[in-house]
Parts: structure tokens; C-alpha cells; sequence
């Protein structure tokens, strides 16, 4: 079974999509899920495009993805370590993680706090889902009252600005029965996914830069 799960800035997960048969190949994992048909069809309310603060850019609002995505104009991810021929898609690449950790802590904390993740659940596929779903339901209601006991601070990822290391500190998914995705084959990517990557490419590396990305390359 695949969970399929959209994360918000604070770690709640704010769509929970779960179901699609695990032996489905993983390119058709996404193609089966409710988010993917709400994102054919233009259901979701994305904002328009923005000016962003002390830039002269407009850019699109997008969904952070990693590398079992398929790149479009409303999913970022990252370029293939084939393809990081230069400098600057290596500053994409690093800012596009720091941004996607949020997710990995998102799915660290629920596997860390539901331990029934951390087993195979062998009962019925219908009561495995509502089990899923009560365990985000919690996870949720926890971030949003008692956030710093539930997940502690001191257990997420730290950053060492001036040697470039990132240290794990506990919140992950090694020691669950979580799997990733597996890369998708990209297909024919539309010319217009390619320039909002390039896009934000460009933004990160000039006006929207920070101070030590350089010591992650």
C-alpha cells in the first residue's frame, strides 16, 4: 500500500492519499491517486504567481518534490546527479533538499511517534487505511497544540553553516517499514516545467541567495 501526502510548512500533512496497490509500477503510483486527478482537472485553489519580496521576479507556486516525480510547471524536483554539470544546478539542487526536508520530517515524527510503522501490519487492507488515517489525524491535531513536546526541536536535522555538514539528530524513516518511491522515467518534459525550474535556478543563485549554500556544494 502507498501513502501520497502533501506537507505544509509545519509539518502537517494537509492531503493524505493512501491506498494505491504497492504493486502498481511506481509510474502509475501517482496517476492513481486522488491528488493527481484534482491536479489534472485544476481542482485546487494554487495561488497565481507572485512577485517575490526584493526581487523583480514573478514566480509560480509549486509543489517541492524529489526525484520519483515527474518534473511539471506545478512540480519542483531536482536535476538527476547525471545532469549536475554545473555549479548552479548544484545550488538548485541543495536548496530544493533544505526545502524538501520538511516533508522527511513530517513522515520522521508520524514513524517515529506511531511505532505500528515500524512493523508490517498484517491485517486488512481497509482497516490498515483507517489506522493510517487516524495516525495523521493525531499527528496533526499534536503539532497544532503541543508541538514542542510532541516533536521536539532538538531532534530535527541541524545545518552546520560553516562546514557544510548536515547531522540527523532522530526524526527518519531508516528505521520504519517506509519506502521511498523509486525515480520515474521523466518522459517528455514540457518546455514550461523547464523554464520555471530554471527560474527558480536562476533566483537562487542571485538575488534569492544565502550566505553558506556554497559550503553544501
Amino acid at each position: 500500500m502507498v501513502l501520497m501526502a502533501i506537507v505544509d510548512a509545519r509539518y502537517r500533512f494537509i492531503l493524505a492519499d493512501f491506498g494505491t496497490n504497492g504493486r502498481v509500477s511506481d509510474e502509475g503510483v501517482l496517476q492513481n491517486t486522488k491528488f493527481f486527478k484534482k491536479l489534472q482537472n485544476k481542482k485546487f485553489n494554487i495561488p497565481d504567481p507572485e512577485n517575490i519580496e526584493s526581487s523583480s521576479r514573478c514566480l509560480p507556486y509549486v509543489f517541492v518534490t524529489d526525484d520519483a516525480f515527474p518534473l511539471r510547471a506545478v512540480m519542483l524536483k531536482p536535476y538527476r546527479q547525471a545532469g549536475l554539470n554545473n555549479h548552479e544546478k548544484k545550488i538548485f539542487n541543495y536548496r530544493l533538499s533544505r526545502a524538501r526536508r520538511l516533508v522527511e520530517y513530517a513522515f520522521g515524527i508520524l514513524s517515529s511517534r506511531f511505532r505500528i510503522y515500524h512493523t508490517q501490519i498484517n491485517i486488512e487492507p481497509d482497516k490498515i487505511e483507517n489506522i493510517v488515517m487516524a495516525t495523521i489525524a493525531l499527528h496533526n491535531f499534536l503539532m497544532e497544540n503541543v508541538p514542542y513536546s510532541y516533536a521536539p526541536t532538538r531532534c530535527f536535522y541541524h545545518e552546520n553553516i560553516n562546514n557544510g555538514t548536515v547531522v540527523n539528530r532522530g526524526y527518519d524513516t531508516a528505521r520504519s517499514t517506509m519506502e521511498d518511491l523509486q525515480r520515474q522515467n521523466q518522459g517528455n518534459v514540457l518546455n514550461n516545467a523547464k523554464i520555471i525550474r530554471q527560474e527558480y535556478q536562476n533566483y537562487f543563485v542571485n538575488e534569492g541567495k544565502v550566505p553558506w549554500q556554497d559550503n553544501f556544494i
